[in-house]
């Protein structure tokens, strides 16, 4: 980069910090160093980053971004277009509405790892929230909004943290999370699902409801019920 370059601007790298947690599995320094690729070596701007294409970013870094799944890469490509922005908590998101006292007998409450509007889209540990929701047949009610961890404690990283943070949940679904971090989920007792593809909140959990009247074993052994005997004598 030449001394008459201009520097990177804020808000270029915000953008690129957003698109570096949407793709949690590419190091950060590489990403930057891929969309320098894409512009020539000079430094990104927004003018610049407007004709960034999924298919020219995978081309920069080179089949880092083989397996990485299509709507991770996606989101990052508009982060860097600024085409979407991460909202601090629940300002892109319905107002939260706790169960009141012996509402909703028999739900299951279920977190889903988040990074905007009502969405299935995060990684667990680089989400920026935690969508709480109460699941039974009939509705899934967004109940909380929690913050996820960023930081680490001089005994405690941050994965061990965000896993207390859901440990009063059934279930977890992530876009994506590492064997180690879902052995400490599963120390609380939370069963985490990973569904690479993402999608809207309300679908996933559509999906699980109707799965409810009759959970399969898992299920069951999530919510701390004993398994159907249909299920049970399917496995005989």
């Amino acid at each position: 980069m030449s001394e008459a370059s201009p520097p990177i601007t804020e808000a270029v790298a915000l953008r690129l910090g957003l698109a570096a947690r949407a793709l949690p599995d590419v190091e950060p320094a590489r990403l930057v160093q891929a969309v320098l690729d894409t512009t020539g070596g000079a430094p990104p701007t927004p003018l610049s980053l407007q004709g960034l294409t999924v298919r020219r970013l995978k081309g920069a870094l080179d089949g880092a971004l083989s397996d990485q799944p299509a709507e991770q890469l996606k989101a990052a490509v508009a982060y860097l277009r600024g085409e979407a922005k991460v909202t601090e908590i629940a300002g892109d998101l319905p107002e939260p509405k706790p169960c009141a006292p012996g509402e909703m007998p028999g739900a299951i409450q279920v977190a889903l790892a988040s990074n905007a509007a009502e969405t299935l889209d995060g990684h667990f540990g680089t989400c920026a929230r935690f969508l709480v929701y109460r699941v039974d047949a009939q509705e899934a009610r967004l109940v909380e909004v929690r913050r996820a961890e960023t930081g680490r404690t001089d005994t405690r990283d941050k994965n061990d943290l965000r896993a207390e943070q859901v440990a009063d949940c059934h279930i977890l679904y992530v876009v994506s999370i590492g064997g180690p971090a879902a052995a400490k989920v599963v120390r609380h007792g939370v069963h985490p699902i990973k569904r690479p593809e993402g999608g809207e909140a309300q679908a996933v959990l559509a999906e699980l409801r109707a799965a409810l009247a009759s959970p399969p074993p898992w299920l069951a052994k999530a919510m701390g019920v004993a398994i159907p005997s249909a299920w049970s004598d399917a496995d005989d």
